[in-house]
């Protein structure tokens, strides 16, 4: 995957000048249908295709009529513009003290994994989306680059990390802003305590990044509507752990997965609850490391490549399938049982990376 490759790039409309060509038009009318092509040179949204082409030949008709709108890369949502930038990605705490968090609801994608203690952090990656303030910023791990490296020279935001993390952000491609290179990118909200309270923007990531990269290559590929086998469901359960206890929870009226810990609403400030257009539960091979925290408890080492069960979580129902990644140089497929790509419905989503010796547990409807 190329890093520079730009997908849905913006249209380029031109306003063009008809007067003076309808002597070329008259010359066509035969072929067409007489009078009718007066009619869609003036409107030629409104013209059959082969009309279109013909109007396009002799000049007189804009060839980006009738082309399908630009759609943002992450998120599949048809947008006027995409915007000419990379992916941005920064580390959020999900511990309690975290809580609320900013911006989750404001990112394309969002992942979750699991780190030390039972708890998870997430990865908050931008692009079509902005925000003014994100946080709280954590420190990377491992899974991170092996994780963004499927986004091409995506910029990282963290809060530092171990040195094996730090080396591994730029081999991988990445556009290292970590607090401490980036560090006018950053500042403390002195309202609540460290350190859970290391905030950023994502406009102030990406000035300092100083990329001169397009938008990614897709994660996913979407559709308004899933045809393939599917079973309703009003909610999904991932015990990560006590402290991680994750709920989805079907809403129709919104047309959303909301999220809980356990059995309290997963809010960010301003009272928002956390949401989701897609659910994507990657079922993952996890062993632990050498390196300890400060509580004597082993990083997890979290393996991104090979197969393993999935399940997509879009429009109520959940699809079950399998996920595969033949190595770290791939993107991430999603697939039926039959080899079929799953199809995301338009919007955010979310990634679980749930350890394998977690249960999925399915509420049905």
């Amino acid at each position: 995957m190329s890093g520079s490759h730009r997908t849905n790039s913006p249209r380029t409309r031109r306003t063009l000048t008809r007067r003076g060509k309808l002597v070329a038009a008259g010359a066509t009318v035969a072929v067409i249908a007489g009078g009718a092509l007066g009619y869609f040179t003036l409107f030629p949204q409104q013209a059959p295709a082969f009309v279109r082409d013909t109007l396009q030949r002799v000049g007189l008709a804009d060839p980006g009529v009738g082309e399908p709108e630009a759609t943002c890369p992450l998120t599949g949502v048809p947008v006027n513009a995409v915007p000419d930038r990379p992916a941005l990605a920064v580390k959020i705490e999900n511990a309690p003290e975290a809580r609320p968090q900013a911006a989750l609801n404001d990112a394309d994608v969002v992942v979750e994994e699991p780190v030390e203690g039972g708890y998870t952090r997430f990865i908050a990656v931008f692009q079509c989306g902005d925000s003014d303030r994100v946080g709280p910023v954590r420190s990377g791990r491992t899974t991170d680059p092996d994780y963004l490296r499927q986004l091409g020279p995506a910029v990282f935001g963290y809060a530092g990390g171990r040195d094996v993390v730090k080396r591994e952000v730029p081999k991988v491609g990445l556009v290292d802003v970590n607090y401490i290179v980036a560090a006018d990118a950053y500042t403390r909200d002195e309202s609540r305590a460290a350190p859970h309270n290391l905030y950023t923007s994502t406009g102030a990531l990406w000035r300092a990044g100083r990329s001169k990269e397009g938008a990614p290559d897709p994660l996913f590929t979407y559709a308004e509507t899933w045809d393939g086998a599917a079973k309703r469901i009003r909610s999904v359960h991932l015990p990560y752990s006590s402290v991680s206890d994750v709920y989805w929870h079907w809403n129709g009226g919104k047309g959303a997965w909301l999220r809980s810990h356990g059995d309290v609403p997963h809010v960010l400030e301003g009272n928002e609850r956390v949401s989701a257009t897609n659910v994507v539960v990657q079922v993952v091979s996890v062993t632990d490391s050498d390196f300890l925290d400060s509580a004597g408890n082993p990083s997890p080492e979290v393996d991104l490549t090979g197969s393993g069960k999935a399940y997509v979580l879009r429009d109520g129902e959940v699809i079950r399938g399998r996920w595969e990644r033949a190595s770290l140089h791939d993107v991430t497929m999603f697939v039926t049982k039959d080899g079929t790509e799953i199809a995301l419905a338009p919007g955010r989503t979310w990634v679980e990376l749930l350890p394998s010796r977690v249960p999925v547990e399915l509420e049905r409807r």
